[in-house]
């Protein structure tokens, strides 16, 4: 059927609706253009019905001017005076300014309300240099921002530009309700979408200082981050470094191709498996791990000291006064806790723990160690283990085939839970038998009847068929039942759980677990440090690999005597004898007191301090 043809009036109406559409701007033009052929026209009826009243007005500009005044002021009215033509025509004028006026009001007053709600949505671009960007929105944001802050709290105009797909006064509450006071750091919350191209313009990448990408809490977060990745990658302008957060190691490859050379990956459930294997073996290394990571005490440090340059790494511990050794990055890379006798060259760089860049300087002398209170070495003879697993969830497997890796042949691992899933997926283990059993976690009399009391490590899984919120409840209720069984049946057994949420910590510290492994909480710490030092990478990924040396905190008498004051120069020398390096140590009568739970990194090395049994060596060791 032919499309039949548009009329004259079909036309002016379709360019009149075009016109209205551009918004305020075109509403006010359209209004000046009414008010100017109402003027008009009551100019001209002026001149032809009343010109005495013209002519004592000026004539034509007197009367434009007397008809505009009545235009936009209506109550002008009230003062006139003359023939009942003229009067008539100005009251005509006078309620043709009264809708004019009256619209104008509304369009000026609709579109103000308009860019308001757009500014507040936060849509302006952000003019800022050097300052860090994160995309995306979740738990780890809080953390992120919370250590961002303290370590910013020296510097002057220090800014976090945040982009999500939330409205910008909700994230300014949330973030001022989780985090508080930022102090001299400013935040700039935007809202849009990482993965648009137009929604990344808005924050000035090219001048950004680092990029932070988060893995959001959806069902498939990798697949968000890998396009962030992409839409980051394919912009034009100046790179920044990349930080960004994978929740399944199988999708690190892909996360590496698409954000190219310039992206630092975190593994995060490989890190939290690492962490809990770890963890469950020696206790406090999630404590340890965590007082590392954050900027409450000291920060990881590289730096090249050419007069060091031709000693062993052994005598290097000594070299610094107010800063720890860790290892040495060689341009074939980091290795901490390296041999005693490892040269170090010219072009190496030394890694070093320290409170401050500004207070790494050599020493003139140390004082040599007290042999009088260090402890022979001896090497216990490794034994079959007993560990039970209660609950399951995605990473388990991954926790199993870890710790197969560290155990003894003939050791066994019972898994006890509910989960459907439990058990699958442990082919080819070499050390460990598994033996799954039914079992409610949260229930006292199937807790009992498991026998928890011939196990010497317990780990508690946060089950993931439930919100992090009730799986937290759950693990709450398990850790409850597990200690006050200890309690009335005597039994020692250490306890590593996982949680979710950070503020659940200070309620399951009631359950005096020996670790709680916050996995949310362990990656916004290394995003954050990795936002700040993105050289760190490599650092970090040596010490959360099982291939090298790791951290742990072993028995203080194992190293020096307890009960009389000890330098800690004495610990890093039986330490050495070990082969192993000491960072600190750990107070156990301390390990309920937050923010570090009795942890003490890089002390001072004259200091003498008194130990009891009970207390830790912090250590980078082989396993």
């Amino acid at each position: 059927m032919p499309v039949s043809k548009a009329t004259v009036k079909e036309r002016a109406r379709y360019w009149f609706d075009n016109t209205m559409s551009k918004g305020t701007t075109a509403l006010i033009g359209w209004l000046a253009l009414v008010s100017l052929a109402l003027i008009v026209v009551v100019s001209a009826l002026t001149m032809w019905l009343a010109p005495d009243e013209a002519l004592r007005h000026d004539g034509w500009p007197g009367v434009l001017w007397l008809s505009l005044m009545h235009a936009l002021s209506p109550g002008k009215i009230a003062g006139d005076a003359g023939t009942a033509p003229f009067l008539a025509i100005m009251l005509g004028a006078s309620l043709g300014g009264i809708f004019i006026v009256s619209i104008l009001v509304g369009v000026l007053s609709a579109g103000l309300r308009g860019k308001i709600e757009e500014l507040r949505k936060g849509r302006s671009r952000v003019i800022e240099s050097g300052h860090t960007v994160i995309l995306g929105w979740s738990e780890q944001l809080y953390t992120i921002v919370s250590e961002l802050t303290k370590a910013h709290a020296s510097q002057h105009g220090s800014v976090i530009a945040i982009l999500a797909d939330r409205d910008k006064p909700a994230m300014e509450d949330a973030i001022r309700a989780r985090v508080g006071d930022t102090g001299r750091t400013r935040l700039v919350c935007r809202t849009g979408r990482p993965t648009e191209p137009a929604d990344l313009d808005l924050l000035s990448l090219s001048t950004a200082r680092t990029i932070v990408v988060l893995s959001p809490e959806t069902e498939d977060p990798d697949a968000h981050v890998i396009k962030t990745l992409l839409a980051l990658a394919k912009r034009a302008g100046e790179h920044p470094p990349v930080v960004a957060a994978i929740a399944s190691s199988r999708n690190m490859a892909a996360a590496r191709l698409a954000g190219g050379p310039g992206v630092h990956l975190v593994d995060s459930d490989d890190i939290a498996a690492r962490l809990i294997v770890q963890s469950s073996r020696q206790s406090g290394v999630s404590v340890v791990c965590m007082d590392l990571l954050n900027f409450d005490g000291g920060e990881i440090y590289l730096r090249r000291d050419p007069a060091l340059a031709g000693r062993s790494y052994g005598q290097a511990l000594d070299a610094y006064a107010t800063a720890t050794v860790l290892g040495l990055r060689a341009p074939g890379g980091v290795v901490l806790n390296p041999p005693p006798d490892t040269v170090i060259g010219t072009s190496d760089e030394i890694v070093v723990l320290a409170q401050d860049d500004s207070l790494i300087r050599l020493a003139n002398g140390t004082a040599p160690a007290d042999e009088r209170h260090i402890v022979p070495a001896t090497a216990p003879e490794p034994a079959p283990e007993r560990t039970l697993m209660l609950g399951w969830n995605g990473r388990a497997a991954r926790i199993i085939r870890y710790l197969d890796g560290y155990v003894t042949r003939g050791s066994v691992l019972d898994v006890a839970g509910d989960h459907p899933d439990a058990g699958a997926g442990l082919a080819d283990l070499r050390n460990l038998t598994v033996n799954v059993k039914e079992c409610d976690g949260t229930d006292r009399y199937a807790l009992e009847s498991l026998g928890v009391g011939v196990y010497q490590h317990v780990i508690v899984l946060s089950d993931d068929r439930y919100d992090p919120r009730h799986a937290d409840n759950r693990t709450l209720m398990t850790l409850l039942q597990l200690r006050d069984m200890q309690a009335t049946l005597g039994e020692k057994y250490s306890i590593v759980s996982e949680m979710h949420d950070e503020n659940n910590r200070a309620l399951a510290e009631v359950t005096e677990a020996d670790d709680i492994v916050i996995s949310d909480t362990v990656i916004g710490l290394l995003l954050a440090q990795l936002a700040e030092n993105p050289h760190l990478a490599e650092i970090f990924g040596y010490l959360f690999d099982a291939a090298g040396s790791e951290v742990y905190p072993r028995p203080v008498e194992d190293y020096v005597t307890t009960g009389r004051p000890v330098a800690f120069r004495t610990i890093v020398e039986s330490a050495l004898r070990r082969d192993e390096t000491a960072i600190g140590y750990r107070v156990a009568a301390k390990s309920g007191e937050p923010p570090h739970y009795g942890v003490v990194l890089n002390p001072d090395r004259s200091r003498a301090v008194t130990f009891t049994p009970g207390d830790s060596v912090i250590v980078l060791a082989e396993c």
